[in-house]
């Protein structure tokens, strides 16, 4: 589905130069697209006098291929996950994007010092941290909530069926983190046999009590018709179901897995002067501030943190819903995009002849 969203706002205050013309942004559309036209396009468009076009599409990098591919490019920005900006950096269809062009933050710390790791490369600027987590209902646990990874394993203490994504991606990180492997090892021994053993056999303790999901919105579902008491889930899923639908679902922090999401500048874009403008307002440490104020994904730049206010209009503070927040990163782990471009294939045999088993 496409629409295109056009929001003109009155001049306030600039501090970057005024312009004219547009700037076309390519983005995903539902609630994260409306963080992104609240927090980014309307204090851009008042700052600048350029209006924000903004296209919705499921996945911004398969027409971004196309248009580059068809010499027909009608982007000047869009949104996509690092790895698909990696493959279409590498074929050569985005600009470089220097970290020196980017802003700094308030006291000066260059842009290259601020973004978490992962948050700059090549082709891409990080908007967004996103994390997958256990998620539980806190009805079914009054007098021992379950507080850790490894109590998703743990089926005497916490009975009950264990929603379980049906793919090898975070069930293997999962599971050697509940066996006692910390985070800043996990890809080191999920890269020898032993590791892979290790995470397959530890999978085998739940694989009897697994109800099994394959698209973001089942988790919740899962949790409200009480067919599990925990789940593997996506964080801003569980935050949505909780705060704007009154479920009691509770995130557990220890041993998630989190990833990043940005801006990439496809060649030959139509507005280059806008894209960049519009590039540096939407991913400074302000601006990703208020991002983070309207959905559950956490800033990627380190000032940021202490710039997040509340949820919306709402009195419910954001800082702890967001995966980047100091007390949620304690036992974290950056998904590793090269290891699983290594061992998808194989992986995904070997977990299919294990659900098949």
């Amino acid at each position: 589905m496409k629409r295109t969203i056009l929001i003109c706002s009155a001049l306030v205050a600039p501090s970057l130069a005024m312009a004219e013309g547009s700037v076309e942004v390519m983005s995903w559309g539902g609630a994260y697209s409306q963080s992104q036209v609240d927090a980014y396009n309307q204090p851009f468009e008042a700052e600048t006098g350029i209006s924000v076009n903004m296209t919705d599409v499921d996945n911004p990098a398969t027409p971004i291929k196309a248009q580059a591919q068809a010499g027909n490019v009608t982007a000047d920005l869009a949104s996509m996950g690092y790895s698909d900006a990696t493959r279409l950096c590498d074929e050569g269809a985005l600009k470089p994007i220097d970290p020196a062009d980017l802003m700094p933050a308030e006291d000066g710390t260059p842009a290259a010092d601020d973004f978490l790791e992962g948050g700059l490369s090549d082709c891409f600027v990080a908007t967004d941290v996103y994390a997958t987590i256990i998620a539980f209902d806190e009805s079914k646990f009054t007098d021992n909530p379950p507080g850790s990874i490894a109590d998703f394993f743990d089926i005497e203490t916490y009975p009950g069926k264990r929603g379980v994504l049906k793919e090898p991606r975070f069930n293997m990180e999962m599971a050697l983190m509940a066996d006692g492997v910390p985070a800043d090892e996990v890809y080191d021994v999920l890269s020898t046999p032993e590791g892979l053993d290790r995470a397959f056999a530890k999978l085998d303790t739940i694989k009897d009590h697994a109800v099994f999901w394959e698209a973001g919105a089942q988790p919740p579902q899962l949790l409200a018709d009480g067919e599990v008491v925990m789940t593997q889930a996506y964080n801003g899923r569980i935050f949505n179901a909780s705060v704007d639908e009154g479920q009691p679902f509770k995130i557990i922090w220890d041993g998630q897995i989190y990833e990043m999401e940005g801006w990439v500048l496809p060649e030959d874009g139509p507005n280059p002067e806008n894209a960049m403008a519009y590039l540096k307002f939407s991913t400074s440490a302000e601006s990703l501030a208020r991002a983070s104020m309207q959905i559950s994904y956490g800033p990627p730049r380190k000032s940021s943190a202490a710039l997040v206010g509340n949820y919306k209009d709402t009195d419910i503070p954001m800082s702890p819903n967001l995966p980047t927040s100091p007390e949620n990163m304690g036992n974290a782990l950056a998904f590793d995009n090269d290891f699983w471009v290594d061992h998808m294939s194989q992986l995904n045999e070997r977990f299919a002849a294990w659900l098949a088993s």
